[in-house]
């Protein structure tokens, strides 16, 4: 094959699923010259899996991505057809929206707006091997021979790096959807020492909603009031398309089970690790024999297509079995299927090998981002997309990285799990990975980022002056409920409608917030006249006053957690002749070079003894 040089780029991306699209939109609006590849432009922003963005904890990661001034929340509130917040009884820690995505307008709106974006060009084409010299990459070739020199590269494959499909015994080689999976820069990256290793997971069946009989089935509707994804939308309107709940039975797991040994992974065709939260029907069979029923979600997949997606219905029994067994669930009885569920293994790397900065720790200038790191979900890949982008661009001009901690976001917590912790199985972000959550909320977002991200140049003039509107009305508005004082005569008279102790002096209307059986908006009782702020401050100004208290003891939490993490560990310290340091913790510290104390704490096999140690020789490396 022939090689001919092509342009230069300043930031060339890999692949154009969620993590590519938002690397590639963030280093063009900062300034950069930049390329994305992809294997077919039929894969822009694809959901290969659920058609749907956010849920618990990818809510979150959503609200941040587009509080820095990513892409993923604006394009899902263009086309999404249902909405809901879910964990509504709960806590606003654990609140998170969640939208049924227009699948294919999804893909559409977003290739429009990459293909409409300024200093980013989009081209279709494989990458097949990396320009790596002294340990730098300088370029990437692809499959037609043209060869793209570039100052940085992030690589954000998804599943299709050697992608294989799994129905039954039958194994070949694609990656989702029917696309050709990326087999030859898979076998370069070995070669480069780059350390792949094999993960996989699942999806279930698309079948035709007219050969469903809903009068089985539950109906899901959205939400009433639509709650946006982006912070640049205060309302949103769409005439929502209902989901519906149905069961899978005896019958079901006995069908599965009776042929459990004709999966790919039971029968031995898979060698990749599955996520463990989301289990494909065979899984849920064999690990959970007591249980007589587990959920479907029959979610459509568009307002013009039939297709409908069987979310918790993974498998990959053969075509014939995947057929039998859903027509034993109610309202699937003549289900008609258009595409077989299939099971599909990927490489990916050991994220440990990356910096906090998402970049190689062997190979300059080379960034990761997405499923190739070992996570999975839409959610996760984009954000860890957003900030490769970033710090590509960053290290082209020669600034520190931009790193986000866990007491700032869900994407630090995301990122800093991978890179210091690793995982065994693609990472899922939950609510529950967050330790600080209650300030890490998905309302405010805005607050905590979109400064950060307006100073790195990415959040546009428009949305930093929304948000500095947003955060002067919030705190107007607690003020004045602090200051202002209700009478008790006409405090208890609230009080009683409400079935609430009565008070035995005047109170401020910010203590009679403070109780759960008052709200914001019944606060309008006592004021009716009162000026209409907003449902943004009117929220953020309840929630700050409810949850005060809380929230002060988790920011004194962050303070010292931010004392570790404001020790750093210089980059050419020697671990190797550190006396008192366990040998494990030596070899871990050498490996994995953390940045900080803080960072080190977390490692597995670092003990606070070794911490201990490492503390007391920084100080005297320091006096």
């Amino acid at each position: 094959m022939d090689k001919y040089y092509m342009e230069k780029y300043q930031v060339v991306v890999v692949g154009a699923g969620h993590a590519g699209c938002e690397s590639a939109l963030a280093a063009a609006r900062m300034g950069k010259k930049t390329l994305l590849l992809s294997t077919t432009l039929e894969a822009v922003a694809m959901m290969p899996c659920n058609p749907s963005i956010g849920g618990t904890g990818k809510g979150q990661l959503v609200r941040e991505i587009d509080a820095l001034g990513g892409e993923m929340g604006i394009n899902i509130d263009k086309t999404f057809i249902q909405s809901k917040m879910l964990n509504p009884s709960k806590g606003p820690a654990v609140h998170s929206p969640r939208a049924q995505a227009d699948k294919k307008r999804y893909h559409d709106e977003m290739k429009h707006t990459l293909e409409l974006q300024d200093n980013l060009d989009l081209k279709q084409n494989e990458v097949i091997d990396l320009d790596i010299e002294n340990g730098k990459i300088i370029g990437v070739m692809t499959k037609t021979g043209a060869y793209y020199p570039a100052d940085t590269v992030v690589l954000a494959t998804g599943t299709f790096l050697n992608g294989t499909i799994h129905v039954g015994s039958s194994t070949f080689s694609s990656g989702p959807n029917g696309y050709s999976s990326s087999v030859e820069l898979a076998d370069k990256m070995q070669e480069k020492g780059l350390g792949l290793r094999k993960f996989k997971t699942g999806t279930p069946a698309r079948v035709l909603a007219h050969s469903l009989d809903y009068s089985k089935m539950k109906e899901q509707k959205g939400d009433e009031k639509i709650s946006p994804f982006s912070f640049m939308n205060d309302e949103l309107s769409c005439e929502q398309i209902s989901c519906w709940l149905t069961y899978t039975n005896n019958k079901t797991h006995k069908l599965v089970a009776e042929n459990i040994e004709k999966t790919a992974p039971y029968g031995g065709y898979t060698t990749g690790v599955g996520p463990r939260y989301c289990l494909s029907i065979e899984d849920k069979v064999s690990r959970f024999p007591d249980r007589d029923r587990h959920q479907l979600f029959v979610e459509p997949e568009g307002a013009n297509t039939d297709e409908i997606y069987l979310q918790g219905m993974s498998t990959s029994l053969p075509e014939d079995l995947q057929i039998q067994f859903y027509r034993t669930i109610a309202g699937l009885e003549n289900v008609v299927l258009s595409r077989y569920a299939y099971s599909i293994e990927y490489d990916c790397i050991d994220p440990m090998s990356l910096t906090l900065g998402l970049e190689h720790r062997k190979i300059k200038n080379l960034f990761c981002a997405g499923q190739l790191n070992g996570s999975s979900g839409y959610e996760e890949a984009a954000a860890q997309g957003l900030m490769a982008g970033i710090n590509a661009v960053r290290k082209i001009d020669g600034e520190e990285p931009f790193i986000l901690d866990r007491s700032e976001a869900y994407i630090g917590v995301l990122i800093d799990d991978l890179v210091t912790k690793g995982t065994e199985e693609p990472y899922r972000m939950m609510t529950s990975r967050a330790e600080y959550r209650l300030v890490l909320r998905q309302d405010n977002a805005d607050l905590r980022l979109t400064e950060k991200g307006y100073r790195i140049g990415l959040a546009t003039e428009k949305r930093y002056e929304k948000y500095l509107d947003n955060k002067k009305k919030t705190e107007k508005e607690v003020k004045r409920l602090r200051e202002t004082y209700i009478s008790q005569k006409d405090a208890n008279t609230f009080l009683k409608k409400l079935g609430s102790a009565p008070v035995k002096n005047r109170i401020s209307m910010a203590k009679l917030l403070q109780r759960p059986e008052v709200t914001y908006e019944n606060l309008t009782l006592l004021e009716p006249s009162r000026e209409d702020i907003g449902s943004y401050a009117k929220e953020q100004a309840e929630i700050h006053i409810k949850y005060e208290g809380y929230i002060e003891k988790q920011l004194a939490q962050i303070e010292r957690f931010r004392k570790l993490e404001h020790k750093k560990i210089p980059g050419e310290i020697d671990y190797s002749n550190m006396k008192g340091l366990r040998l494990e913790a030596r070899q871990k510290l050498r490996d994995q070079r953390p940045e900080s104390i803080g960072q080190a704490s977390r490692i597995s096999g670092v003990s606070p003894a070794d911490i201990n140690v490492l503390l007391i020789h920084l100080e005297k490396r320091k006096a």
